[in-house]
Order: structure tokens, then C-alpha cells, then sequence
């Protein structure tokens, strides 16, 4: 049976999209140095890295959101690690400015914005229509930006 792709370029995609995807989260990792380093290796089309990466990416902060939606259930507990203050204080923010703030989901600190969407409890078709422009224009745009640098 004849595979679409080689095999290494099958676990270096799944390796994009499983950093993406843990960059989303509250994990420490970076997608941005292994997507520049895999688009300049030149093997996978950038297309197929920004459709992975974009996917890992995507995933993560529905995991956010989903955490989102139980965060309140918590908030009563000695381990949570937001305070009421705090969480009211997100609250009013993502009120004031809305769901367009998910736009921003991109930048460093996006990911709290994806959990606060969770909790304020935006609608799910929203949330991954606003979350998906912000997530995928920012991989266009970093590989936009590798390949101006790299020539």
C-alpha cells in the first residue's frame, strides 16, 4: 500500500502539530522554532506545516476552553490557583472588550484569553471561528516571514 507521505515527514507533521498543540496550553513549549526549522529544511511543503501546525495549535485551545467551562466549578477550592478577584477581574475584562480579544489568541498571552472564553462561556462556533483566523494568520504570516528572511 503506497503512503501519501514518507514516513518521516508523517512523524515530523505529528511532531508540529503536538507542539502546537502543547503550546497552546499552560505547557511550556515553543511551535515557533520547530516550524521555522522544518520550513527551512525545505522536505514538507509550507502548506502542510501551516495546516498542521494550525491544527495542534487549534486543539490546544479548545482544551482551554474546555478547561474553561469547569473552572468555575473550582474556584471554591484551597489548590485553585486564581483568586476570586483575579477570576472577576478576567471576567469583567472579556466582557468589556468581548469575544473579538480572541483574536489575539496568537500572542503570548492568548492562551488565558482562551481559557476566560471558556468561562464566560462563548459560544463554541464563535470561539473556534475567531480562535482558527488568529491561530492559522499566524503561521501564514510567520512563514511569510522565514521565507522573506531565509531568500
Amino acid at each position: 500500500m503506497e503512503t501519501l507521505l514518507p514516513e518521516s515527514d508523517f512523524l515530523a507533521l505529528l511532531l508540529l502539530s503536538v507542539v502546537a498543540f502543547g503550546a497552546a496550553t499552560i505547557l511550556p513549549f515553543q511551535s515557533e522554532v520547530l516550524f521555522v526549522a522544518l520550513q527551512l529544511q525545505a522536505s514538507l511543503s509550507v502548506l502542510a506545516l501551516i495546516i498542521a501546525a494550525s491544527i495542534g495549535n487549534i486543539a490546544g485551545s479548545g482544551v482551554n476552553y474546555a478547561l474553561g467551562l469547569a473552572l468555575e466549578h473550582f474556584k471554591d477550592r484551597r489548590w485553585f490557583p486564581v483568586t476570586e478577584t483575579q477570576l472577576a477581574r478576567a471576567q469583567r475584562w472579556y466582557s468589556r472588550y468581548g469575544v473579538w480579544t480572541l483574536l489575539l489568541s496568537w500572542a503570548p498571552f492568548g492562551d488565558a484569553l482562551t481559557v476566560v472564553a471558556g468561562v464566560m462561556r462563548t459560544r463554541p462556533a464563535v470561539f473556534l471561528a475567531l480562535v482558527s483566523t488568529a491561530k492559522i494568520g499566524r503561521y501564514i504570516i510567520l512563514a511569510w516571514l522565514t521565507a522573506a528572511v531565509a531568500g
